[in-house]
């Protein structure tokens, strides 16, 4: 029974942010249900009841067809294959790899066939070793749904995979905010710093295009251009769409930009103040007068030039200003936006702010920077603000 599937390949656009054409297709499989309407195949191919062997042949027969249709097509982009991490394990001769006797077969430059490593099983040896003959061929690696677990970290310091692409509920959960949003960014530098490309699955709304901009991913995949289907478009199809997201994006960052910039400039006016009451010995009530829990001041406190903290932290919330003495005595100097400010003045680059990057503060959850500059010749200013706009 299981012999008689009749499956087939649909084609999935992927999409270049910065040109606004299509730059490649995801093959995927798909098969009829019993009315007659193509679906998709992954349920099939998911279940326990079917030996893994007549899911392979079923798969490379698949990818057989696709790789087919891609010869013969007029497209000149790339093409994604999905390969099981899992079924690599089966495979028992190196130098006669399906997937490199089909591009023989028909003949298609290796060099715009990409492997997708799909799952999270899969022993991780053998899919470093058939990554590397793939790559002898000439294909690119790609890794499937990058942040689903640590096993994906894992694979990327392994393989070192030419494009990312990241997980599709983590990306749409990322869309909402908070900590997935977190997550997302953190994998996104992570990949720029290995080389690799991103691109970001399961792109449905103008919402989900911009999140994925703001990231950096450089290339989008969903149902906001193309569900699969069993033609290639023309590279263009989706330019005029695609150059309305961005304007659309240019706007709203803009807006957000003025936004910050002003933001920074009243919290600039503030640390003036700050610096000529610190000059001398300051009155918390008369800089209470001052809008600083508006402007979006948390906390003040004073180091030495060795990162040693000498003063309490002085706390702004409801109007008032509170001491806290619990840091009195910490050392900073392992912090970036610390050194980084003693380098400057090494370099003759003094009296400038230097800034943290975002991180979310323990005790109040919120999303914080820490400026730096300097005091005097023997005092450093921290500044602590929230971060929301920044």
């Amino acid at each position: 029974m299981h012999q008689e599937k009749k499956l087939f390949p649909y084609f999935q656009p992927i999409i270049g942010a910065a040109s606004g054409t299509i730059i490649g297709y995801e093959a995927l499989a798909r098969q009829h249900d019993a009315a007659g309407r193509v679906i998709s195949a992954g349920e099939l191919f998911s279940s326990p009841d079917i030996p893994a062997d007549q899911l392979i042949a079923w798969d490379r027969m698949v990818r057989r067809q696709a790789l087919e249709r891609f010869s013969q097509s007029n497209y000149n982009g790339y093409l994604t294959i999905n390969i099981s991490a899992a079924w690599i394990d089966k495979v028992s001769d190196l130098n006669a790899l399906p997937t490199i006797m089909m591009l023989n077969e028909f003949n298609i430059d290796r060099s715009r066939i990409i492997i997708e490593i799909t799952e999270s099983k899969g022993d991780l040896d053998k899919l470093v070793e058939i990554a590397a003959v793939y790559r002898g061929h000439g294909l690119k690696i790609a890794i499937d749904d990058f942040g689903a677990g640590f096993s994906q970290l894992e694979r990327v310091m392994a393989i070192q995979p030419d494009i990312i692409k990241l997980d599709m509920q983590l990306f749409q959960n990322a869309t909402r905010g908070g900590i997935a949003s977190d997550i997302v960014h953190l994998l996104s530098r992570l990949a720029k710093r290995t080389g690799c490309r991103i691109v970001c699955e399961g792109v449905e709304t103008d919402e989900d295009f911009h999140f994925g901009l703001s990231c950096g991913a450089q290339y989008m995949q969903g149902y906001l251009f193309s569900p699969a289907m069993p033609e290639f478009k023309e590279p263009k199809h989706y330019q005029q769409q695609i150059s309305s997201l961005r304007k659309t994006f240019l706007k709203k960052t803009l807006a957000k930009e003025e936004h910050k910039i002003q933001f920074i400039s009243n919290i600039k006016g503030l640390i003036d103040l700050l610096k000529i009451a610190l000059e001398s010995d300051f009155n918390l009530n008369k800089l209470s007068a001052h809008p600083f829990e508006q402007s979006g001041v948390l906390r003040f406190y004073l180091c030495n030039n060795d990162g040693d903290q000498i003063s309490s932290n002085f706390n702004f919330a409801d109007g008032k200003w509170f001491e806290d003495t619990t840091q009195l005595g910490f050392n900073w100097a392992w912090r970036p936006y610390f050194y980084q400010l003693l380098a400057l003045e090494s370099a003759k680059d003094s009296y400038r702010i230097v800034t943290s990057e975002r991180y979310r503060d323990f005790n109040t959850d919120m999303l914080c920077k820490t400026l730096s500059l300097r005091l005097d010749e023997e005092r450093i200013l921290l500044i602590d603000i929230a971060a929301e706009w920044l």
